[in-house]
């Protein structure tokens, strides 16, 4: 489990764009999330989109490994934060600096990464993005996420998207899950700790483009 962005110590609400910027620049030196790890030994090396990049751990380890990246964030000073992470410009990525609210568009891709990162936009942002991520995906193409359940106990924060696992599962209608772990336990925070309720998805497009989904 990461070390969230919210406090446990204050109102909750998804945060301000000041709030990540603090959270990411903390982030450069921590370990690659393993949901990306696994999602690399089921993707073949082409494009792929890293939403939610933050300080831009996953982005370079895709860069390693070979990938053309994508990579996405709102946070102002993200493209500062990724060229220190990676340790300078590098002619196969792509920083867009966009909050969730102006993406109306993505490249196609041949893994789409999301980590910790779709759940803080509300339920009708978060619809749509995920939309954009499907159609996004070139047949063969993987899917990996993290999405917050309902058991977790931010769940009821405004401006943020938890679902049940019938919920959850339904938006991989069309995609061939590879991967489902729920993490449901206690776990540290940014400051403090929390319960947390997650699922951990894999999945991969096989065949024709996934069905949008709708509420």
């Amino acid at each position: 489990m990461p070390d969230s962005p919210i406090s446990t110590s204050h109102t909750r609400t998804s945060p301000p764009d000041e709030h990540w910027v603090a959270y990411n620049t903390g982030q450069g030196g921590r370990a690659v999330r393993p949901l990306l790890r696994d999602a690399l030994v089921t993707a073949s090396r082409g494009t792929a989109i890293d939403i939610g990049c933050g300080a831009g751990v996953e982005t370079r380890a895709l860069l390693e490994a070979g990938w053309r990246v994508h990579a996405i964030d709102g946070a102002p000073g993200t493209a500062a934060l990724l060229t220190r992470t990676i340790g300078g410009v590098h002619d196969r990525l792509t920083v867009d600096v966009r909050h969730y609210a102006e993406l109306d568009s993505l490249p196609a891709a041949d893994l789409v990464y999301a980590g910790y990162s779709l759940p803080y936009q509300p339920p009708e942002s978060f619809d749509r993005v995920w939309n954009l991520l499907l159609a996004s995906l070139r047949p063969g193409g993987v899917l990996a996420v993290n999405l917050f359940g309902e058991r977790d106990e931010w769940a009821g924060t405004g401006g943020m998207t938890f679902l049940s696992e019938p919920a959850a599962r339904a938006l991989f209608t069309g995609l061939d899950i590879v991967s489902w772990q729920e993490e449901d336990a206690d776990g540290p925070a940014y400051s403090g700790s929390k319960h947390w309720h997650v699922f951990d998805v894999i999945a991969v497009r096989a065949g024709a483009t996934p069905r949008p989904h709708t509420r």
